[in-house]
């Protein structure tokens, strides 16, 4: 099948306990319900990203506090997001949303939003993920590349997000040949426009090119023009069930 790359890629998906990444849903006060479900005990959670208003806003909010506040208790990771503009942003303005999201909710570390992916950008990036290690010796850091980036990157960073996109291209997508020298939990992979029947080759797909932290839903982003992270999937319930198992072919 065409995301199959090698054997070796395969092989590094087997046996891997496969878990969730929240890239993100809408405001606490918008979506209350979901994100008290994501507070439930057992759901097999990575890690949740805060990104209300793409980045850590102006000001602590109440209603985020709270739903910070569920989190932690239930033991969940949460990640402030910072959105790094392909390495357009100025390393000033992410250092202050980094702060803000420390001082503000104690995060547990960072999504690097829109990531560069290029051997070139590769010196700025690892400065600001020394810089945040340095604020925050603890932090674990996502960096949200979407795509399969330069394999320097994988050097620096606790998991890359290598898709990003819809389910169209996923099901015809392949694994860089050089992912397979890692492990399984350093690779996320978030899939829009997901259909039901399709759970479980998606899966598959994952497991198979060695990404243990996923996201999957049936929302889609009507071309380009609405987030299809910001509402739960339809299938919530069917997911976490498959994935709550941690059992892979």
């Amino acid at each position: 099948m065409p995301h199959l790359t090698s054997t070796t890629a395969g092989a590094t998906g087997t046996g891997v306990r496969t878990t969730l990444g929240i890239p993100g849903f809408a405001h606490p006060l918008v979506a209350p319900a979901q994100w008290a479900e994501l507070a439930r005990p057992g759901t097999p959670l990575d890690w949740v990203v805060l990104d209300f208003t793409a980045g850590p806003g102006t000001r602590p909010d109440p209603h985020c506090l709270e739903a910070v506040g569920r989190l932690r208790t239930a033991g969940v990771r949460v990640l402030g997001h910072l959105d790094v503009t392909y390495g357009a942003r100025a390393f000033g303005d992410l250092l202050s949303d980094a702060h803000r999201h420390l001082d503000w909710y104690d995060v547990d570390g960072f999504l690097l939003d829109r990531c560069p992916t290029e051997r070139t950008a590769l010196p700025e990036v690892r400065r600001a993920i020394t810089t945040l290690r340095a604020i925050s010796d603890t932090a674990h850091i996502v960096l949200g590349h979407g795509r399969h980036p330069h394999p320097g990157y994988a050097e620096n960073a606790d998991q890359l997000v290598t898709f990003c996109g819809p389910w169209s291209d996923y099901r015809w997508s392949q694994a860089a040949e050089w992912t397979a020298d890692y492990p399984a939990d350093r690779f996320c992979h978030f899939v829009h426009g997901v259909p039901r029947g399709h759970l479980d080759e998606a899966l598959r797909i994952a497991r198979w090119q060695g990404a243990a932290t996923i996201y999957f839903t049936d929302r889609t982003d009507r071309d380009g023009r609405v987030d299809p992270w910001e509402t739960m999937p339809g299938y919530w319930d069917d997911i976490v069930s498959r994935v709550g198992t941690g059992v892979s072919e």
